[in-house]
């Protein structure tokens, strides 16, 4: 499978969007209207500025067939490291069971690598008992407990 990795663009917002809505959780959080909600434009504008951030999607024939976004954490901890942050996976569902998120995945990774990260983080919602199985058969191991507050 020959897959193209790129920066997101503005003009991908209204399919990036879609796929972050494409479960159960999504459908309540995400605001799949059109016009795209002016908030998605400005996080991504955020996003594409800041250095250590990157909204990445990945294409397959031409199409998104995926995405996700790493976030680079300097840590003092660690004897003084980096850590890659992985969020927002979604592979589109034309596109699942054919080992697309896998290689995902492994080139977010390898991304973290060439920045010179110790480590390789994610979360995974309790209830996505699929993805968090995935992770597992990746290496990934459940070794915290995750802590959020709504604001």
């Amino acid at each position: 499978m020959k897959l193209h990795y790129r920066n997101a663009e503005t003009s991908d917002l209204p399919e990036l969007i879609a796929m972050l809505a494409d479960d159960k959780l999504g459908q309540l959080r995400e605001d799949t209207s059109i016009p795209v909600n002016p908030r998605y434009q400005q996080v991504l504008a955020a996003i594409l500025q800041d250095p250590n951030n990157e909204l990445v999607v990945v294409e397959y024939n031409q199409r998104i067939a995926g995405m996700l976004q790493l976030t680079f954490i300097p840590y003092l901890s660690h004897t003084g490291s980096w850590r890659c942050l992985i969020e927002s996976v979604r592979v589109h569902s034309d596109f699942r069971g054919k080992g697309l998120g896998t290689e995902l995945i492994r080139w977010a990774i390898g991304r973290a690598r060439t920045r010179e990260c110790n480590l390789v983080q994610l979360t995974s919602d309790k209830l996505r008992s699929k993805a968090i199985r995935f992770y597992r058969s990746l290496g990934f191991v459940d070794s915290h407990e995750g802590f959020k507050l709504k604001l």
